[in-house]
C-alpha cells in the first residue's frame, strides 16, 4: 500500500471501500482519476498504513518483556493514531474546528450506543469521559452480579458538583440519584450524569426533572427508554464497561506531546497510615475511602468533604489548598460538623486543619510528604482530628 501510495503519480491507490465511488465517478467523467483524486487517495494510504505500523508498535510495547533498564521507561519514540469517528460542530469554543477520532477496534466510546439525543459535542466527550473515570471506582464489570453498591456522579466541566453511592448493593438508583443531587443542584443544571447500574423507569423519571446534557449508564431497560423518550434532546448512552480506560494519557504542548500513565492504580488501604494519636472510626475510614475515590478526580488544588458517602463540598482547581478548603467549607455549611475532608495534595501548612476543625471536620485523608507534616499532625491532635496519610498523591491538571 505504500507503494502504490509513493507511486501515486502514475496509478490510484483504493484503501478503502468508501473510495470506490469517487473513484466510478473519476473515471466516468475523465476517463481515469485525476492527480489531484489520486494524491487524496495517496493520503489516506500513508494514514491507513502510519495506523497499521503505529498499532503493531504499540502492541510490541506493550507486550515486551520489560528489563531493568525499560519497566519504568516510555519508548524512545511514541505514536498515536487513530480513525475519524465522527466530525464535530465545533471544539470547546464555536471557532475552534474539531474531531473524534478512535484508536484502534471499536472500543471505549466508539463502542457506545445513543440512544437518542442530539449529536456528541467535543465539551460532551470531554465531560463524559471525565465521569467515566469517576465511576469507573464504583463500576463493577459483572451487573449480573454486582458487588458495588449504585453510583452516581454528577459533572460539570470535567469537575464533579455531586457524587454519592448507596447504602447497600441493592438500593436504588433514583435514591442514590437524588442524593448526588442534592449535594449541589444548582451546578448539576446542564450536567453529565454517570451511573453504575442500568437505567431504570424511576431513575429515568428523576433524570427528566432536571435539565441535563447527558447521561452514560452500562445498559438501559425498555421502560427507562419510553420516560427518557419525552426528552428527545437529552443525550443517553449505553457504554457497558465502564471501567475500560487509556493505559496512557497524551497531551499536545508546543514542539510535541507529554505521555504519562493513566492515574488508575488500585486503592490499597493497607498502604495507609494514621499519623495521629486518634484512630478513624470504621464509619470514618469507609467515608474517607469514598472521599480519596473522589478528590483524585477533582481539578488541582482539590478539597473533597463527605458524610453519609455523599459529597457535601467540593473546592476545585484554586491557586492555593487554604482557597479550597473555604469553598468546600462554604458549600457543606453545617453538614461539615461530623464529615471527613479529602485532599488531593499534601498541606503545605496547618492552616488547612485548623479551619477543617473549626466546621466540624472529625477525620483527613491526605498523601502526606510536606517539609510541616508534623505542623499538620501536630493540629490535629490537638484538635481530636483523626488523620490518615496515603502516600500516593492525585494533582490532576
Amino acid at each position: 500500500a505504500r507503494a502504490a501510495a509513493k507511486n501515486h503519480a502514475h496509478g490510484t491507490i483504493l484503501c478503502q471501500p468508501e473510495q470506490y465511488e469517487g473513484y466510478l465517478a473519476e473515471l466516468e467523467a475523465n476517463g481515469e482519476a485525476s492527480l489531484a483524486f489520486r494524491q487524496v487517495c495517496a493520503r489516506q494510504a500513508f494514514w491507513h498504513t502510519a495506523n497499521y505500523d503505529c498499532a503493531i508498535a504499540n502492541y510490541l510495547t506493550d507486550t515486551d518483556t520489560p528489563t531493568e533498564d525499560t519497566e519504568t521507561q516510555l519508548p524512545a519514540s511514541y505514536a498515536t493514531a487513530g480513525n475519524l469517528c465522527q466530525s464535530l460542530r465545533y471544539g470547546e469554543n464555536p471557532h475552534q474546528i474539531a474531531a473524534w477520532y478512535a484508536s484502534g477496534t471499536a472500543n471505549g466510546w466508539a463502542a457506545a450506543e445513543q440512544l437518542q439525543g442530539k449529536a456528541l459535542s467535543y465539551n460532551n466527550l470531554v465531560d463524559l469521559e471525565a465521569a467515566r473515570q469517576i465511576i469507573s471506582d464504583f463500576a463493577d464489570s459483572d451487573l449480573a452480579n454486582p458487588k458495588n453498591p449504585p453510583a452516581v456522579a454528577i459533572l460539570k466541566h470535567t469537575n464533579p458538583c455531586g457524587v454519592a453511592v448507596g447504602a447497600a448493593v441493592n438500593s436504588p438508583l433514583e435514591d442514590t440519584y437524588r442524593k448526588a443531587l442534592a449535594a449541589d443542584s444548582v451546578s448539576a443544571f446542564g450536567g453529565i450524569v454517570a451511573v453504575n447500574r442500568p437505567i431504570d423507569a424511576d431513575t429515568a423519571a428523576a433524570f427528566t426533572e432536571t435539565f441535563l446534557e447527558c447521561v452514560v449508564a452500562p445498559a438501559c431497560d425498555d421502560d427507562a427508554k419510553a420516560v427518557l423518550a419525552k426528552k428527545k434532546n437529552l443525550r443517553i448512552l449505553v457504554l457497558p464497561d465502564l471501567t475500560a480506560g487509556p493505559a496512557r494519557t497524551v497531551k499536545a504542548i508546543a514542539g510535541g506531546f507529554l505521555a504519562q500513565d493513566a492515574d488508575s492504580q488500585p486503592i490499597n488501604a493497607d498502604d495507609w497510615k494514621v499519623v495521629t494519636d486518634r484512630e478513624p472510626t470504621a464509619d470514618e475510614l469507609t467515608e474517607l475511602a469514598f472521599a480519596w475515590r473522589v478528590v483524585k478526580n477533582v481539578k488541582s488544588n482539590a478539597i473533597v468533604i463527605t458524610g453519609d458517602r455523599a459529597t457535601l463540598g467540593i473546592g476545585a482547581g484554586q491557586m492555593n489548598r487554604v482557597g479550597s478548603v473555604k469553598i468546600a467549607l462554604e458549600q457543606a455549611g453545617d453538614q461539615s460538623h461530623g464529615a471527613v475532608l479529602a485532599s488531593d495534595g499534601f498541606f503545605p501548612f496547618d492552616d488547612s486543619v485548623r479551619t477543617a476543625a473549626r466546621s466540624g471536620i472529625t477525620a483527613i485523608i491526605q498523601p502526606g510528604g510536606s517539609m510541616r507534616d508534623n505542623d499538620s499532625i501536630k493540629a490535629a491532635n490537638e484538635l481530636g482530628i483523626a488523620m490518615i496519610f496515603t502516600g500516593m498523591r492525585h494533582f490532576l491538571h
